[in-house]
């Protein structure tokens, strides 16, 4: 190649072809970067999740186990304990008003 400007004409064109598949490459792997980045957020994210439901339902099976202790016994009537409850509280009224009564 005799004429400078045909030889800087390729020249050139070398570099931005060179240049061009440089960019390109790194483009690829940049993006392939994020790619796993965000795959792996994703999989801790999963784990995350699924490690607080297993802590959830174990605590609420736990909490269960100590409710589910009067299996084997009777029903018990919340109504009649309420009505029971009532009437103590109303004999106790009854003997704080008599006492005060008898010590004035």
């Amino acid at each position: 190649m005799s004429n400078p400007l045909l030889q800087a004409f390729f020249v050139g064109r070398a570099v931005a072809e060179v240049i061009n598949e440089r960019v390109e490459v790194a483009l690829t792997d940049a993006l392939s970067e994020i790619g796993k980045f965000d795959a792996e957020a994703r999989e801790q994210l999963r784990q995350f999740t699924q490690e607080v439901i297993e802590r959830a339902n174990r605590a609420a099976e736990a909490a269960n186990v100590g409710q589910t202790t009067t299996v084997g016994q009777e029903p018990v009537d919340l109504q009649a304990n309420i009505d029971e409850l009532r009437a103590e509280i109303a004999l106790l009224r009854n003997e704080l008003q008599r006492y005060r009564s008898s010590s004035v």
